[in-house]
């Protein structure tokens, strides 16, 4: 069954292509983390100043927060509202992990709402292809 639904949501993302080539990177390189730096920090149970937000379809690592899509601004809403009281100079790690990183329309509103609240140490988790191919495929940890 899950397997159903990541492929319709990368179908989704597939079809919301010309959409989101009209969006430009809000980050820097910097601001960018590789999957296995925040897989081995939640293996080493080393989170204690991290805060893992999905912007996609489904929180897929384990211990995140699922705020939904970040394409739809009732999303961004709960995305707000979760980080409200979070302290801004705490890491704060986004992902959606749909589509390919360049096509996905989700991480660009959300990760430009995120630097605006004012988060010193926003990072977009660099998944280049889509969350099964760079994150679960790789047997990093997965919600249960």
């Amino acid at each position: 069954m899950k397997q159903l639904f990541y492929f319709f949501a990368v179908f989704l993302c597939i079809a919301n292509t010309a959409v989101a080539q009209g969006f430009t990177d809000t980050w820097t390189q910097k601001q960018l983390m590789e999957p296995k730096t925040l897989a081995d920090r939640i293996t080493q149970n080393k989170m204690s100043n991290t805060v893992v937000v999905n912007i996609g379809p489904d929180a897929v690592i384990k211990g995140s927060y699922n705020a939904g899509p970040g394409s739809d601004s009732r999303n961004l809403e709960k995305m707000r509202t979760y980080l409200k009281n979070v302290p801004k100079d705490k890491e704060v790690v986004l992902y959606c992990g749909c589509c390919p990183f360049a096509k996905c329309p989700n991480i660009r509103p959300a990760f430009k709402a995120l630097t605006e609240m004012g988060y010193k140490n926003a990072r977009l988790l660099n998944i280049p292809h889509n969350i099964k191919t760079d994150w679960i495929d790789k047997k990093y940890p997965v919600s249960e």
